[in-house]
């Protein structure tokens, strides 16, 4: 889109192996070593506009470090951004904030997150919700539904049944499936968050999601039937998720007026 783009990781060799690495300015950091002392803003080359998707862990929703390491370490690194200048941040937060609500999510729906990754996104939300008190910085918070495609971690869904398929395993182990989800390709989110992130017509919570309401089963069907690929399904092999309600999907009212938005 004709900007300078300023990319970070923890991991500058895997970074280097990247086809987009030659066309973006490149500044590692690791946030375990995070410094007050240092002018973060600065060292990202003062930007205009930041997009925080770092989060470590992942996908264990429950571990207690959500809330004792990831929490604070984010805060004071967002903070000391917007401290030292910046004035527009994007940030991704999850659809596990809203809890054990069912139905169509809307942004204005209350959080009543129940595990400690919905708990310590939401705590960071309030945060820098307050900061916007002491600073004049635009917050966009943008809430991911159930994101797939490349690059994910070898225990979620599609992964697993990749796996399966590869191996040429006689079925694929999952739950009964009848739970329904909001699935959307990683590279249409990447999309919706760039889109998200250049405008200012629209801020605070914004639901990252197809607006589509699917059962697990279904999907992968789907996915199957895309790809012109079989495999029994073994359903009921796992429980369902004990943190999660059982229909849920989101509303994407908002987005879609970012996405129209010129």
């Amino acid at each position: 889109m004709g900007h300078c783009v300023i990319a970070s990781s923890s991991n500058p060799e895997k970074a280097e192996r990247k086809n987009w690495f030659g066309d973006v300015t490149y500044a590692p950091l690791n946030l375990a070593d995070y410094d007050d002392g240092v002018n973060y803003f600065d060292f990202f080359f003062r930007p205009d506009i930041m997009i925080h998707l770092a989060w470590e862990g992942l996908p264990d929703f429950k571990g207690s470090f959500h809330m004792n390491v990831n929490l604070p370490r984010h805060k004071s690194f967002l903070q000391n951004m917007i401290r030292n200048g910046l004035r527009d941040l994007s940030v991704t937060g999850t659809c596990l904030e809203y809890g054990m609500r069912e139905g169509a999510l809307r942004e204005d729906d209350p959080a009543n997150p129940i595990v400690s990754y919905g708990i310590a996104k939401n705590e960071l939300w309030k945060f820098l919700s307050q900061l916007q008190d002491l600073y004049p910085v635009s917050l966009k918070w943008i809430r991911l539904f159930y994101i797939y495609g490349e690059g994910q971690t070898s225990k979620s869904l599609i992964p697993q049944l990749e796996a399966a398929l590869a191996n040429n395993e006689p079925h694929f182990n999952m739950s009964k499936g009848d739970q329904v989800r909001d699935f959307l390709p990683a590279h249409v989110a990447a999309g919706y968050i760039v889109k998200t992130a250049m405008q200012n017509a629209f801020a605070g919570i914004v639901n990252c999601c197809s607006g589509k309401s699917v059962t697990v089963k279904q999907f992968i069907l789907n996915y199957l039937a895309d790809r012109n690929k079989t495999i029994s399904l073994n359903t009921g092999y796992y429980p369902y998720p004990d943190y999660e309600p059982m229909r849920f999907w989101g509303n994407n009212d908002k987005l879609k007026r970012i996405l129209n938005y010129d």
